[in-house]
């Protein structure tokens, strides 16, 4: 039984994480510092353009990080 109790527990978490990813994707044009952060590399030519937000990513790594050490203890 503490097999479905954990998967149950497991399956909201995903949907939590997925519900915050998707609203970040549907509203992250109007936050106005995600994604365009200095360190953020974005190189434009004439056919092609290039971005890969580094800073945007370690920042949010750190928070995420932040958050699963504070909510993680038991």
């Amino acid at each position: 039984m503490s097999e479905f109790n954990t998967f149950g527990k497991t399956l909201v978490i995903i949907g939590i994480v997925l519900i915050i990813a998707g609203g970040l994707l549907m509203f992250g044009s109007k936050i106005p510092f995600i994604g365009k952060m200095p360190g953020d590399i974005s190189i434009q030519k004439k056919n092609f353009g290039f971005y890969f937000p580094i800073t945007t990513c370690i920042i949010i790594s750190i928070i995420l990080s932040l958050f699963s050490w504070l909510f993680g203890k038991k």
